[in-house]
């Protein structure tokens, strides 16, 4: 294998593993699953859900690395519960196998005690999502696509593998949501967590605070929590959602001896029409800004730095789905562009299209797609001076929940 493929290889294994932590950000709708009813006011639900993936990846593979690549994967297996104490008290387990084409362990997604109010406090203590952009809070079952949305990682998702500043787009922190009107159109989430913690460059064991509001102009979006969804397949009727996002942390990046603050915003869109045709057409869209304050080029160099992304990104995604049904579904063609511009690195981007065949919603879905582009190459490296070749990609992916 020679150099250029060495680090092709290496970079697609490091998106890859980004985006697996990436795509365990979900949690069951209350829907999925058997629910056991113990007396009138406590209950249990338990469900289960599956991802796999074939993938066949250009100039990865072979002595000379002009061949192509040919891999299947295990991309979440997972078991969750919910269950319901009292009447305002209610619990949420959630369990994710990591690596697990490799054998993979057991982990913990979600362990979350909840105060459920009313629609306009609720208060959830434990480990949880952090409010961010839509992506984060649909996780990958609950997407209108198969992959994971490749703009860059809030800190809890670019932390991989390690526990610096959370796991799986979760945190152990405090969060409250709700409504801000009657109507239910506004609503909005907000929290306090660990973030970075002080084993880096946070040695003073700053706090991160995280916020997210978004407002409903024609159908209301009706999900668990604060928890989103890309698609509702026309059963929500006409969704128009604009929502925003921010994260906040003192010394939330960088070195020991370097330290920077990390500032993180999100604008994301959701327009879902249903044709007289019965057919659906769906858009998202989101941009990001993410800046580290004062944060030095020698520093982004540093391999014990926790430097993340700086700069602008965006992405967009554009859906039809037939109305007509054949055989057990319906298809769904959709195209997605996705921009990354770092302010210390290489611009880079991707083009993605492909079809879904939707059985039952986000509940049994089949996608077929292909890529080209250098986000997957360059992946997470973020250095000056980084730059690598554009490839394509076609996969295959299969998605089931119970």
């Amino acid at each position: 294998m020679n150099l250029k493929t060495l680090r092709v290889l290496q970079s697609h294994q490091r998106l890859a593993g980004a985006m697996l932590v990436a795509s365990l950000c979900t949690s069951p709708l209350a829907h999925a699953g058997a629910t056991f009813k113990i007396d009138e006011t406590k209950w249990i639900s338990i469900g289960a859900g599956l991802r796999t993936s074939f993938a066949a990846i250009e100039d990865i593979a072979g002595r000379d690395g002009g061949k192509w690549s040919k891999d299947f994967d295990l991309n979440n297996i997972r078991l969750y519960v919910n269950g319901q104490l009292f009447e305002y008290l209610k619990l949420e387990f959630n369990t994710e196998c990591e690596n697990c084409s490799d054998g993979g362990d057991l982990r913990v997604l979600d362990a979350i005690g909840k105060f459920e109010f009313n629609q306009y406090l609720n208060v959830w203590f434990g480990r949880m999502l952090v409010a961010a952009d839509r992506a984060e809070l649909n996780g990958p079952f609950y997407q209108n696509v198969f992959e994971f949305n490749k703009t860059p990682f809030y800190p809890s998702d670019f932390s991989g593998e390690s526990n610096e500043a959370g796991r799986f787009g979760r945190d152990d922190g405090v969060q409250f949501w709700g409504t801000l009107i009657p109507s239910g159109r506004l609503t909005y989430v907000a929290g306090v967590f660990d973030g970075l913690d002080d084993s880096r460059a946070n040695q003073d064991d700053n706090l991160l605070y995280a916020a997210r509001l978004s407002f409903n102009f024609l159908n209301i979006e009706e999900n668990p929590g604060y928890y989103t969804s890309s698609t509702y397949y026309g059963k929500a009727g006409d969704i128009l959602t604009l929502a925003a996002a921010f994260q906040y942390q003192d010394d939330g990046a960088g070195t020991i001896v370097d330290p920077a603050d990390f500032f993180g915003t999100s604008v994301d869109l959701l327009f879902e029409k249903v044709l007289p045709n019965e057919g659906v057409f769906t858009f998202e869209g989101e941009y990001k800004y993410f800046n580290l304050e004062d944060i030095s080029f020698a520093t982004l160099s540093d391999p014990t730095c926790f430097c993340m992304f700086e700069g602008d990104s965006y992405t967009a995604t554009a859906l039809y789905l037939f109305p007509q049904k054949v055989w057990i579904g319906q298809f769904q063609p959709y195209v997605r562009y996705t921009n990354v511009d770092p302010q210390n690195s290489s611009e880079r981007d991707e083009i993605e299209a492909g079809v879904n065949y939707v059985i039952d919603g986000h509940n049994a879905r089949v996608s077929l797609f292909y890529e080209h582009g250098d986000i997957a190459t360059e992946g997470l490296d973020y250095r000056p001076g980084v730059r690598e070749d554009e490839v394509s990609a076609v996969k295959l992916g299969l998605q089931i929940q119970l």
